[in-house]
């Protein structure tokens, strides 16, 4: 056999392992994964830590095992502080974070790589720059996302939303709408939606914003968390919280907003019967 044709089945070899790699490899490793069973005590966990789980018919209960099957055979979770990072924890906040996908495609959440915990709030140094002083403060967090793939969790804050579904504040859901909102590369709000729903979206929830601010100005108090105001990056964040904890009440007070929610994240948490999966890439 000649050096060219040795040389020439090299090369096609080369250019087939790439082409795999390039847009196959990634969908062949999913379905492998999913051909391995669901632990009985993932499903477990998810029925006591992910209240809206037992809300879901059947299917969609199998598919949101899928989401999270995923995440967690793809995502690296690092325990911060000497925190230890065990299933409860894995399965909690996954189970948390593919409720935002449970009707998206998987693949919005294909940046994101890795979780941190710490297990309490934790202290970060931010800087300040006035554009004469740069001066640097501390602060004490529960959560933050960044477009870089990271997120970062106070677990005590985690098991708070988990343990009281109906209420203010789930920390995993705010951060993971944040990550949502960084998929068209920068966290302002408005995730990537296309022509009359991104006309509805930017409408409704420039409004709403507004409206919150102005009551807010006016010292009126708002059953909606007021972190929500200070920034269009945030009132998406809470929104969201808002639309899976308090779904009757977002709709009530803000018809318009919620069905602008319905329509992102393509389910109707007052009707998860209706909810039509997609599919699994």
């Amino acid at each position: 056999m000649s050096s060219v044709v040795i040389f020439a089945i090299f090369a096609l070899t080369v250019i087939g392992l790439s082409v795999f790699r390039l847009f196959f490899y990634r969908r062949w490793r999913r379905d492998r994964e999913l051909r391995k069973a669901f632990p009985d005590h993932w499903r477990t966990l998810l029925g006591a830590n992910v209240p809206f789980y037992l809300q879901l018919p059947e299917p969609a209960r199998r598919h949101l095992e899928q989401r999270v099957q995923l995440f967690l055979a793809e995502k690296t979770f690092y325990g911060c502080d000497g925190f230890t990072v065990d299933d409860r924890v894995r399965v909690t906040i996954a189970g948390h974070a593919c409720l935002l996908i449970l009707a998206r495609a998987y693949s919005d959440f294909d940046e994101v790589r890795s979780i941190l915990v710490y297990p309490g709030s934790y202290r970060v140094e931010h800087e300040e720059d006035d554009g004469t002083v740069v001066s640097v403060r501390e602060e004490i967090r529960a959560g933050e996302a960044s477009g870089y793939g990271q997120v970062v969790l106070a677990w005590e804050e985690c098991l708070e939303g988990a343990v009281h579904p109906e209420g203010d504040h789930n920390v995993i859901l705010h951060e993971f709408a944040h990550q949502l909102d960084y998929l068209d590369g920068s966290a302002d709000g408005a995730p990537p939606l296309s022509g009359e729903q991104a006309r509805y979206w930017q409408r409704t929830m420039s409004q709403a914003y507004e409206n919150l601010r102005t009551s807010l100005a006016h010292h009126h108090s708002s059953w909606l968390d007021p972190y929500g105001a200070t920034e269009p990056a945030e009132f998406f964040a809470v929104l969201t919280e808002a639309f899976y904890q308090q779904p009757q009440h977002l709709k009530s007070e803000q018809p318009e907003v919620y069905a602008a929610l319905c329509g992102f994240y393509r389910l109707d948490p007052l009707r998860p019967d209706l909810m039509e999966a997609s599919g699994t890439p």
